[in-house]
């Protein structure tokens, strides 16, 4: 009877094995135990690693700098494959470690930055899935058609062109199935694990990054938030007739699903581009820095992910004015820069650890929006350093007026105010008389003439 019962469970065994192996739907990185050890294993092989490889060496002798550099690349290394295993909120934070130059060794931003170009895909099964779980439908009852190449894929979702039933071309995000119910517990389990390594170095000072994760993740997992932002944005940006923000279709869009109107264009940082389409790369170099000094220095509500991907470019054919697009709403900072902008300046010089988070994201965005402007060449110009001075100067006057109960105090900070947008509207005019060909004939002739003199 015992081995009878033996065999059975063996039988038994093996189908279920035949049967996970055989599912497409079934992905063993999908198991709490398998991510879970996998997490547990790399954090104790990189531990391990840093406590022997640099014991006994000198510390800041020439071995220990190499040797710890070494240490450093393999860690980073063995951080990205455990990033590309388990997916999802994983390679999310992966990518946020990737974009902190300013804090992480070299060796981990470079290993890490590429996770940006190696984020899943959703199968075609899985995204009928999603669809009909929130929307009730099926793929050919909502769309005419459906393109099943992704347009984009990040880490938490993709994005796929489609067009309706009504003729609308439309984008649509599909979250990957997977993600929402991994999340929470992943966070957990980065937790428990950065709080053990904290205790083998007290030096270590990322806890700060799990605490970013739990309050944002959930965010970002919602896109109905994701909507309400971009209506948001679009309606206090509604001055800057260069920005388009795209239409969301309520009636179609739920915490996984969102539906855009299609927008397409150039990545902002394509120079090529914007020269094949007759763009103006200072134009929109200056249009871009006006709208990020306004979101942080005036309304202090910042997209805080300005990737080339997320903002685009293109020339509208009737007006032949280039357009701003941008893209993936999930992630605003509420800023309090806009309200205590003159307290904030003393902190800049401080230790990057002793920053706000809110601050970690801005100085994020600027590293962004400088990269942008070095692949169009437009840093000589200065044009969105003197935007966001003109937005620091808006957003601290208004700030002493609100702060002061004297008529004759609040016309002299608003005299102040204008003397100081009025130096540098004079210092723009240089900078271009500078760059400019009338500017080279003006200054040859100054030149002429100061020599003529001797």
């Amino acid at each position: 009877m015992a081995r009878r019962a033996s065999k059975l469970a063996s039988l038994a065994a093996a189908a279920s094995g035949i049967y996970l192996y055989g599912n497409k739907f079934l992905d063993p990185n999908d198991f709490g135990v398998v991510r879970v050890g996998r997490a547990i294993a790399t954090t104790a092989v990189i531990t391990y690693d840093y406590l022997t490889s640099l014991r006994g060496v000198p510390y800041g002798s020439e071995e220990y700098d190499f040797l710890k550099s070494q240490v450093h690349l393999r860690s980073a290394e063995r951080l990205r494959e455990l990033c590309c295993a388990n997916r999802g909120t994983f390679i999310k934070v992966g990518q946020h470690l990737g974009a902190l130059d300013y804090l992480l060794p070299e060796e981990y931003t470079r290993t890490l930055k590429v996770l940006h170009s190696q984020a899943p895909q959703s199968t075609r099964q899985e995204i009928e899935q999603v669809i009909r779980e929130d929307l009730g439908k099926e793929i050919k009852e909502l769309f005419m058609s459906f393109e099943d190449t992704p347009l984009g894929a990040a880490s938490l979702a993709q994005v796929h062109k489609a067009v309706l039933q009504d003729g609308r071309t439309v984008a649509v995000k599909i979250q990957h199935p997977k993600v929402q119910a991994q999340s929470s517990k992943d966070i957990l389990l980065m937790e428990v694990l950065l709080l053990l390594v904290k205790q083998i170095f007290p030096d270590f000072e990322f806890m700060w990054l799990v605490e970013e994760a739990k309050k944002n993740l959930p965010l970002e997992l919602d896109f109905l938030n994701e909507g309400r932002n971009a209506e948001k944005v679009a309606h206090m940006l509604k001055n800057f007739d260069f920005l388009k923000v795209p239409r969301i279709y309520w009636e179609l869009s739920t915490k996984r699903v969102l539906l855009m109107e299609f927008m397409e264009g150039g990545q902002v940082n394509d120079r090529a581009y914007m020269e094949r389409n007759g763009i103006n790369v200072n134009e929109i170099s200056r249009n871009l820095g006006k709208l990020y000094s306004e979101m942080i220095f005036v309304n202090g509500f910042v997209h805080c992910d300005p990737h080339p991907g997320n903002v685009l470019v293109k020339k509208c054919p009737a007006s032949g004015k280039a357009h701003i697009i941008l893209l993936d709403h999930g992630l605003y900072q509420d800023v309090e820069i806009r309200s205590n902008a003159a307290a904030y300046l003393p902190q800049i010089t401080q230790l990057l650890n002793n920053v706000p988070r809110q601050m970690l994201l801005l100085l994020k965005t600027n590293d962004l929006l400088r990269g942008i402007e070095s692949a169009l060449h437009t840093r000589a110009s200065a044009s969105s350093f003197l935007n966001m001075s003109r937005c620091c100067i808006r957003a601290v006057s208004t700030y002493q007026r609100s702060k002061s109960h004297s008529l004759y105090r609040r016309a002299q900070i608003s005299l102040t105010e204008a003397l100081s947008l009025w130096q540098i509207n004079l210092y723009e005019l240089f900078l271009w008389l500078k760059g400019s060909q009338l500017g080279n004939w003006v200054i040859a002739l100054l030149s002429r003439m100061h020599h003529s003199t001797y």
